[in-house]
């Protein structure tokens, strides 16, 4: 059996922005971007993995959706552990 590629990763799944769209109950990242005040390209970039939710991104979701900076932390490290893998 093959070790999983990093296409294999390219399901699109990311656990901060997806705990945080399901917990706000938000339709989709365009709608995040919005709350946040963000370019859509923004979300998209931390999504397919080529930046990084930034300590700014993080403070942001805190101050408009009241999440803990620890629980965000948290859920950015697990997203990190996740691309380690792949």
């Amino acid at each position: 059996m093959k070790p999983p590629t990093l296409s294999a990763r390219r399901d699109n799944t990311h656990c901060l922005l997806d705990s945080v769209i399901l917990r706000q109950r938000l339709k989709n990242d365009a709608e995040l971007s919005r709350c946040l005040s963000l370019a859509p390209s923004s979300i998209s970039k931390i999504r397919c993995g080529r930046n990084t939710a930034s300590d700014e991104i993080l403070l942001r979701m805190h101050e408009v959706f009241d999440i803990s900076i620890a629980e965000l932390k948290l859920l950015a490290s697990m997203q990190a552990r996740m691309e380690a893998v792949f």
